[in-house]
């Protein structure tokens, strides 16, 4: 049993260095199906099992998508793969709140930075218009929805698509750990005025096209998040 197992390990390596190996290549592209699992088996000398544990793996990876009925095809869903990672470190103490809110950090410090620099007026007037809802709006669903599009916006404004895949990554992550901690500081009238008024600079800081008061107005916000990790809880 051992050996068969073993065998089987070896079996799907395989599989996934083919697959990898047709990628970069040039031979399989994203979006492009991947031969259905019979012909992948027999190609590589291998047994199904190992072919669709190679996939399961692949796919968990966010490099290979299934649609019933379809097969499968090549993706790129780095996102879901790093989400998922980063809240099984945090689960297994690999890492924590603050190590990941550092990270955020700086990552959304220099996608401000980017952005006074290549923010569109389009984006610049959403985000006014953000600015303004959030002002008034009581709904906690709603606030945290316009609080996301806000940091969202200013990051698809850096015009670096890799920004944006680590930025939803890293919200996906916090998100799911300080939904409790947002509903007091929603309802403490202190630290909503602080994000509002950090929010607002932020936007201000854009309007001017001024890099430098933007990120310091984005490192004020965290600030502002984190203090709320000391005092509400």
């Amino acid at each position: 049993m051992k050996e068969e197992s073993l065998q089987q390990g070896k079996a799907y390596e395989r599989v996934i260095t083919y697959i990898k190996s047709e990628i970069l290549k040039g031979d399989l592209k994203q979006g492009e199906k991947l031969p259905p699992e019979r012909e992948l088996a027999e190609k590589l000398g291998v047994g199904r099992n190992a072919v669709r544990e190679a996939l399961r793996t692949l796919s968990l990876m966010g490099f290979i998508s299934s649609t019933q009925g379809a097969g499968n095809f090549v993706s790129c869903d780095i996102e879901k793969n790093l989400a998922e990672s980063t809240q099984m470190m945090m689960l297994l103490g690999a890492t924590d709140y603050r190590q990941v809110s550092e990270l955020r950090q700086g990552l959304e410090s220099q996608a401000v930075l980017l952005a006074s620099e290549r923010i569109t007026p389009a984006q610049l007037s959403e985000l006014e218009d953000i600015v303004w809802q959030l002002r008034d709006e009581n709904d906690l669903d709603r606030s945290t929805m316009l609080d996301k599009r806000l940091h969202y916006l200013i990051g698809e404004a850096a015009g670096n698509p890799l920004i944006m895949v680590i930025l939803r990554a890293m919200s996906e992550t916090i998100d799911s750990f300080i939904s409790h901690m947002r509903e007091k500081m929603m309802k403490d009238e202190v630290y909503r005025k602080k994000l509002q008024d950090s929010h607002q600079g932020i936007v201000l800081a854009l309007q001017d096209r001024n890099g430098t008061e933007a990120v310091r107005m984005m490192r004020e916000h965290f600030q502002v998040v984190d203090n709320a990790m000391v005092d509400l809880f």
